[in-house]
């Protein structure tokens, strides 16, 4: 959006305070901005004929635009990321913002998903607009495995992670296994997975496994690719996209049929999760919160929303999930983004101190 930045340099002071105006009026009602009440709310005494006129040029500049003929103006989505890169004034976090999230998140007994879905409900409720929480994947340590003989086509496979959770599958063990083999290859993996996560236990595995055959046998070799196999479908280590204040956002459709449905579109894509990926992939550039405006992101395109996100990271600095606020385009950005912010580092925290 260089050229838009240009054009903000270029404007005289009269151009920049009517855009101004125009903007911050339509954020704060949602209703095009027309000349009479421009000319009641600006510094310098013009008559409406006046600004008119710059509106006009505005338009004409593809920062304004008129939804009907004798309506007023409202911003246009290259106006609106103009206005954020270049006039927003972002506030401080209010005390009473807050409070909320911090009463919210205070709460910290329970496990990590329990956690990051009450900040979904209290970004949700402080911004009146839809959270979007991407949760960590399960990557903690594992401290002991153990394969359990349920029946002879049935077996456990058990798992105890440092953090004290504990997991089990159940799968479908290969011909032949007896207690001896399970626990050979439960010795096995024991002896290796000290400090390792399950992620890592898995991707070097088959070349410990050759690295060291003379110490285990055909049937443990099999039980250990079997029942570390138990989790390669599983949903549990993945991310998970937390999706609270759906109801906000349909509000904001105003009954308007063609809006709701865009809206019911884009809740459906993110329910089955399909763009988690792209998701996370809009906070990697960089740390800090960003800000998508309308199309310019295919996540949320159709329904015309825009998006306000932040990483969380860990104490290693490394980024492993985002919160976020989606909304309408006339989103209060300005108060948003400290809010959004602010929940996104006290996350970060929080997980860090559970590590």
């Amino acid at each position: 959006m260089t050229d838009a930045k240009e054009i903000l340099s270029d404007m005289n002071d009269r151009s920049r305070e009517v855009f101004r105006t125009v903007v911050e009026s339509y954020l704060a009602s949602g209703e095009p901005v027309g000349s009479r009440t421009l000319t009641r709310s600006l510094n310098e005494k013009v008559s409406a004929a006046t600004v008119r006129n710059v509106m006009q040029d505005l338009e004409y500049l593809g920062l304004l635009d008129s939804p009907h003929v004798s309506a007023g103006r409202i911003p246009t989505q290259q106006g609106l990321r103009m206005f954020v890169d270049g006039l927003l004034e972002v506030e401080d976090l209010q005390a009473r913002d807050r409070e909320k999230i911090d009463a919210t998140l205070g709460k910290t007994a329970g496990d990590v998903g329990g956690m990051l879905d009450r900040v979904g409900s209290a970004l949700s409720g402080v911004t009146q607009g839809a959270s979007l929480v991407l949760t960590p994947k399960q990557e903690s340590e594992i401290r002991h495995i153990e394969f359990v003989s349920l029946a002879q086509d049935r077996a456990l496979v058990v798992l105890v992670f440092s953090d004290g959770h504990v997991e089990n599958r159940l799968f479908t063990p290969p011909p032949g296994q007896t207690p001896s083999s399970m626990r050979e290859a439960a010795n096995f993996l024991n002896a290796l997975i000290e400090g390792r996560t399950l992620s890592g236990v898995r991707r070097d595995m088959q070349k410990e496994i050759d690295a060291r055959r003379q110490e285990i046998d055909v049937l443990a070799q099999d039980m250990i690719e079997s029942g570390l196999a138990a989790w390669e479908e599983d949903d549990s280590e993945k991310a998970r996209l937390i999706v609270r204040g759906r109801a906000n956002l349909l509000g904001e459709g105003g009954g308007v049929p063609e809006e709701l449905d865009l809206i019911r579109s884009l809740f459906d894509d993110l329910e089955r999760k399909q763009d988690i990926a792209e998701f996370l992939e809009l906070t990697e550039d960089g740390e800090g919160v960003r800000i998508f405006i309308g199309s310019e992101n295919k996540l949320f395109s159709l329904s015309g929303s825009s998006l306000v996100v932040s990483p969380y990271m860990n104490s290693d600095r490394k980024i492993i999930g985002a919160v976020g606020v989606i909304g309408p385009t006339r989103l209060n950005y300005g108060r948003i983004v400290p809010i959004v912010d602010y929940t996104a580092q006290l996350v970060g925290k929080l997980l860090s101190d559970r590590s």
